[in-house]
């Protein structure tokens, strides 16, 4: 095969790929679905969007990977820190009226057309300079921001803020009206 088809990565694996091969990439597949549905689902939430879009965000890049990816080990498809960082963008520049949606979907395709030019120019080895630390510490922040942002559904508490003072202020605000009212409940029982 020569051209295109010789650069798609998919035609060099094909080319060895057995039965036993495929029982296993099988259940494999198996355990990814049952583990990525409910992810994609929260992720989706997480990110402001609706539940069935992360279904899309979790289908569509396993499918195109499989076919163009070069690497049979990557994990491919939505992230907590990605759904986090979708929000913080949209919520600073979606105002009222215009579609979230959309705007998510502008932003998916600039980011992958930003990434395709960065492939294109092989510019890959830039991640090289990003330090372990640095990495360890904004997926260890992202951890800690994504849990603060669900406390107030884990507690069912109107929680607000748009930073993580004002929203640990905002429910520890309510934390002290809950405790005030159980100690009222109490002593009038």
């Amino acid at each position: 095969m020569n051209g295109l088809w010789a650069k798609v990565p998919a035609w060099q694996w094909l080319s060895t790929y057995s039965r036993k091969d495929f029982g296993d990439d099988l259940l494999a597949s198996v355990i990814v679905t049952i583990m990525l549905i409910p992810q994609s689902l929260a992720y989706a939430l997480l990110a402001g969007l609706p539940p069935e879009a992360g279904l899309y965000a979790s289908m569509l890049p396993l499918v195109v990977y499989a076919v163009l990816g070069s690497s049979r080990v990557l994990a491919v498809g939505p992230v907590a820190v990605l759904s986090l960082m979708t929000a913080s963008a949209l919520g600073a520049v979606v105002g009222e009226g215009e579609s979230y949606a959309l705007a998510a979907m502008t932003l998916a395709l600039l980011s992958g057309g930003i990434l395709l030019l960065l492939g294109v120019l092989r510019l890959g080895f830039i991640a090289n300079f990003l330090s372990h630390a640095v990495i360890t510490g904004f997926v260890a922040a992202s951890g800690v921001l994504i849990a603060i942002s669900q406390l107030s559904a884990v507690l069912a508490l109107p929680g607000g803020g748009h930073n993580v003072v004002e929203r640990l202020a905002s429910l520890l605000g309510q934390l002290a009206l809950v405790a005030a009212l159980l100690l009222c409940l109490s002593a009038w029982v």
